[in-house]
């Protein structure tokens, strides 16, 4: 009983260390739609581990109903994870999601089809997860990482990574840049479609240009031989 009530006060924690706009824990616990959330999953989940399945899905409904949060009641669920706003969030029954664990609003730990046993992913402790993102599969988000909003993530990612874009890809791992890529000075593709298109018309205008002068060589030749020119015989 007390280990609960420890995990509850950690949830409450992770709240007002994550959310400026938390003042009292009256307000946290009276209009946090993602504590609620976590919650009704811990009754969940403890009672899908002990096999009243039913029920289990039966509270996760009505607690989707309530939150616009769905939680599968197999999901593992680690202490200080903090929903924010939340709506739309979606977490599979085979995902993991470690401690101290941000989620935004409309973010889906998903699987990529109909596969049997783990199929959605596993995230370690201390990550923050954009907006809008999908992780979808089951492998690893590596302890510290960053995924931006509405990122597209379908591989392992490393731990102290920041992913962005779609699909998704690391950015920043361990505090270094692993591109040279910004926000500013994003690559136009069409432009460099252009770029390729010109390098190759130059190489075809360099090669006609040689065979006409080419041509021209063999017509004087023709030429020469034609009217009998002394050098030429």
């Amino acid at each position: 009983m007390f280990s609960l009530f420890k995990r509850l006060r950690r949830d409450i924690e992770a709240v007002f260390e994550r959310d400026p706009a938390a003042r009292s824990v009256l307000e946290v616990l009276l209009c946090y739609p993602g504590l609620k959330a976590i919650w009704a999953h811990r009754v969940a989940h403890w009672l899908w581990q002990r096999n009243f399945k039913l029920l289990a899905r039966v509270i996760s409904q009505i607690s989707r109903f309530f939150t616009q949060i769905e939680i599968h009641p197999g999901a593992k669920i680690g202490e200080g994870v903090f929903i924010d706003h939340g709506c739309g969030v979606v977490i599979g029954e085979t995902a993991e999601v470690g401690n101290n664990v941000t989620i935004y609003q409309g973010v889906t730990l998903g699987g990529t089809g109909k596969e049997k046993g783990k199929r959605h992913p596993t995230i370690g402790d201390n990550v923050v997860i954009g907006t809008g993102a999908r992780i979808l599969g089951s492998f690893t988000v590596g302890a510290n990482s960053r995924i931006g909003a509405g990122a597209v993530v379908l591989r392992e990612v490393p731990p102290n990574s920041t992913v962005v874009g779609n699909p998704g890809r690391v950015v920043v791992q361990n505090g270094v840049r692993t591109d040279q890529l910004d926000m500013i000075h994003m690559p136009d593709p069409i432009a460099n479609m252009f770029d390729q298109m010109q390098r190759q018309i130059d190489k075809l205008t360099q090669r006609i240009e040689r065979l006409e002068e080419e041509n021209r060589a063999l017509r004087r030749l023709q030429e020469g031989l034609a009217h009998g020119h002394p050098h030429l015989q």
